[in-house]
């Protein structure tokens, strides 16, 4: 099976996430970077809902998902960068929300082919996105 990487924080876990991760396993095996706590709070300052071993560890119960690593705590953008060279994927996979061309630049100079997703919710379901739920959370 092909080797699919995917990042991100995966703090609030909602369905938009899971339909995220069954959309990248149809490509191959999943193994996610999970963005640490002290990356979170580098990038987004903010402190996460559930720290990162209970987000791991949420992860990991998925179908979807074959291994699950955290991050460095580097708070850049390409935080994921050294678990490249030890995971050797063959497809990077990205939200369309979270593409840019300095990641894909850097994720083809590896010989890693990027795919982007459209962000289809699963069946009926509504879209969904952490930023979405905060802000309904904080009204």
């Amino acid at each position: 099976m092909p080797k699919v990487f995917v990042s991100g924080c995966f703090d609030v876990l909602h369905s938009g996430h899971i339909a995220f991760l069954e959309e990248a396993a149809s490509y191959g095996d999943v193994y996610v970077s999970l963005g640490s706590d002290e990356t979170v709070w580098q990038l987004k300052n903010r402190k996460t809902m559930y720290n990162e071993q209970e987000r791991k560890y949420m992860l990991e119960a998925i179908r979807y998902v074959k291994a699950v690593y955290i991050g460095p705590d580097t708070g850049k953008i390409l935080d994921f960068a050294p678990l490249l060279d030890e995971i050797k994927p063959d497809i990077f996979f990205v939200n369309e929300d979270g593409t840019g061309d300095e990641k894909k630049a850097f994720v083809e100079s590896k010989g890693i082919r990027y795919v982007t997703s459209s962000r289809i919710p699963h069946g009926n379901l509504p879209v969904r996105s952490t930023t979405s739920i905060r802000q309904t959370i904080g009204k």
